[in-house]
């Protein structure tokens, strides 16, 4: 049992930076690969980041790469998602998830427990 809850969304002009973080109790955290999601406004919820158990492997969808960054802190129990350079086209509901291994993945199917999703809104 892992539960997950997403904080740091907002409203932030286009060029402005924001960091995400996920914040999870239950089972072993550091057992787990961890993604980020997000869901813009008449799209499927899409692959934005994910990290393996260790943090020494992350993978990006292309059109975040170089713009956001993946991390995590096992003794925290928390996840971070780093959002730099935002641009409009980045404005969604943003989730977390957490997958029973430990290996890095991409699909919505991969993960076992979700978030409730943090707002961001990137203005013109």
């Amino acid at each position: 049992q892992v539960q997950l809850v997403e904080s740091g969304g907002g409203l932030v002009q286009a060029g402005g930076s924001l960091r995400l973080s996920c914040a999870a109790a239950g089972r072993t955290f550091s057992s787990y690969a961890m993604g980020w999601f997000r869901q813009a406004p008449g799209k499927d919820r899409s692959f934005v980041a994910t990290i393996n158990w260790s943090g020494g492997t992350t993978y990006y969808t292309d059109s975040v790469k170089g713009r956001f960054t993946i991390s995590r802190d096992n003794a925290k129990n928390t996840l971070y998602l780093q959002m730099n350079s935002l641009k409009p086209d980045d404005t969604a509901v943003y989730y977390c998830a957490a997958a029973r291994g430990q290996q890095i993945r991409v699909l919505h199917s991969g993960y076992d427990y979700w978030g409730q999703g943090t707002q961001v809104t990137v203005s013109s």
